[in-house]
């Protein structure tokens, strides 16, 4: 099993933890990793993107000239795509990105991603996270005392903590999330990955 040590919130070591080999010392999958990217950025897509067929375009309700006579090809309708000011044929509408992977998929990518950060030394697992009330400061202090304070840091605890997630907020680069909020895209984003010992039991009990 994975071993790795535990910190106080001001960054001195207090133990050690096994973390759970079936989440955090999984093969790392990167194409499922990939398509759990793909899929989460994919979702944020607006798709509001539109063009106007002939249908749409204003005018064009006369025929601009007779049907036979005039030597001319025949016209219907101003505001046909072959002419200038005309509608746009087979152009981008409306429409949703997103798309699902199997349960399976998902919750491997997720294996992945932690498995990853275990190897790679970014994995920091925390005693506890929590603030009397909102201040940056207590964050910007919490990553001074991990020598983080230049990397992309994402905090995750068991619940979301109003306190923690207000008080990382204003930081560039940092980002509070509770355990439910796990999610593919972010471990992978962030330099530094903040886990409180609570938020790995969570974990572990819903992966494992």
């Amino acid at each position: 099993m994975p071993k790795v040590a535990v910190y106080d919130i001001t960054g001195k070591q207090t133990g050690d933890i096994e973390l759970n080999e079936n989440v955090f010392g999984v093969e790392i999958n990167e194409a499922v990793l990939h398509q759990a990217v793909v899929m989460q950025l994919a979702s944020q897509r607006l798709g509001t993107h539109a063009t106007k067929t002939r249908g749409l375009v204003r005018g064009g309700g006369r025929k601009p000239w007779k049907q036979k006579g005039t030597g001319r090809a025949r016209a219907g309708s101003t505001r046909s795509p072959i002419w200038v000011g005309g509608g746009t044929v087979f152009g981008p509408q409306p429409r949703s990105y997103a798309f699902r992977m199997p349960r399976k998929q998902r919750r491997l990518a997720l294996k992945s991603a932690l498995s990853a950060k275990v190897q790679e030394g970014e994995l920091v697992i925390v005693d506890a996270i929590s603030f009397e009330e909102p201040k940056t400061k207590n964050v910007v202090q919490m990553l001074n005392d991990f020598k983080a304070a230049d990397d992309k840091a994402l905090i995750i605890t068991a619940e979301l903590i109003d306190a923690v997630e207000k008080s990382a907020r204003n930081i560039p680069g940092v980002k509070a999330i509770g355990s439910i909020g796990l999610n593919v895209y972010d471990i992978l984003y962030h330099d530094k990955v903040f886990m409180t010992k609570d938020a790995v039991t969570r974990i572990e009990e819903v992966l494992a």
